[in-house]
């Protein structure tokens, strides 16, 4: 599995192909299936393989950020990760991180002396940290609008 430090931006080509994979033949599939699992055939080897829908859903959502030229990566929500490799991810320093989890802003737990921290936890404090940048970025901006410093 592909880490957080080498995932690539899809090729242009791949945009492409994503694209018109997702947008002319995935969307329409899926708007059709009922069941909770579909029968595919690959072309080239005549195999047919039973997939879950929700797989299917998932591959939609992966072209379709791929065609956005976006990375993907897919982490099981039940990894753990290192205090190192959340601090990392967040784009903070290890002791910064270790300062979040004994103030108990992000979960944890303990194995022997060593943090290990649930990667749904990390994305979900990274993502919590976001929204809160841009609410306080909307509320310098509403006060400069408010003192006449904002120019409409």
């Amino acid at each position: 599995m592909e880490t957080i430090n080498e995932i690539k931006r899809p090729s242009k080509e791949e945009q492409k192909l994503a694209l018109s994979s997702y947008s002319s033949s995935l969307v329409t599939a899926l708007s059709r299936l009922k069941a909770g699992m579909a029968e595919m055939e690959i072309e080239e080897t005549g195999e047919k393989i039973k997939v879950p829908t929700r797989a299917l859903a998932l591959l939609g959502k992966i072209l379709k950020a791929m065609s956005q030229g976006k990375p993907m990566s897919i982490v099981p929500m039940a990894t753990e990760v290192t205090t190192q490799r959340a601090a990392e991810i967040l784009g903070c320093s290890r002791p910064h991180l270790v300062k979040l989890l004994e103030e108990g802003k992000i979960e944890y737990t303990k194995v022997g002396k060593h943090r290990r921290i649930r990667f749904e936890d990390v994305m979900n404090y990274r993502q919590k940290v976001k929204e809160e940048q841009k609410q306080h970025l909307i509320e310098i901006m509403n006060a400069d609008e408010e003192s006449g410093l904002y120019d409409t």
